[in-house]
């Protein structure tokens, strides 16, 4: 039975690999919506605070500037922060903007590419798949997981810090 489930949780792993873009793009992104409304933030600040290497999040950031994601200012006092309410800014955004399509099996896009596509059984489960998956990131905002985030942050905190943050 421990074989079955270690290879059920090898089997995961391997089916979903969410890129280094994405992840980091996603935490620079949680990390704006959490200081959203108190003007721009450098990207030095954003990079020390997400580990995140300063010259690779600036790519980041100027590939979400030019999907209108983010808002960039230059200057003694410019940054970053987002152009959107975090609620209106979806994973489906963020990955279309950070990533090309990937779909779980080339023939899901191309047909063509396949003769069985017809009539394959297999195709119809990673269409669905596939479909669930874009369910996920439709519905899911950075204004969601920048709450979130800070829920778990809370919930990690020793009481102390809590009570001082129930007094703010």
């Amino acid at each position: 039975m421990t074989g079955i489930i270690e290879y059920t949780r090898l089997t995961r792993l391997v089916y979903m690999r969410v890129s280094m873009k994405v992840d980091y793009g996603v935490r620079a992104l949680v990390d704006l919506a959490q200081h959203h409304g108190h003007g721009p933030t450098s990207s030095s600040t954003v990079a020390t605070r997400q580990g995140i290497p300063e010259q690779y999040l600036n790519q980041l950031l100027a590939l979400l500037n030019r999907s209108g994601i983010v808002k960039s200012k230059r200057g003694p006092h410019g940054g970053h922060m987002l152009a959107l309410s975090p609620n209106d800014i979806t994973l489906t955004m963020v990955m279309n903007t950070l990533e090309q399509q990937v779909a779980p099996l080339d023939c899901l896009h191309n047909p063509s590419d396949c003769d069985l596509s017809p009539a394959c059984a297999q195709r119809e489960m990673w269409r669905s798949v596939e479909e669930a998956f874009d369910s996920v990131l439709d519905s899911t905002t950075i204004g969601y997981l920048a709450r979130r985030q800070r829920e778990l942050s809370i919930a990690k905190m020793p009481l102390v810090q809590v009570q001082g943050l129930a007094q703010l």
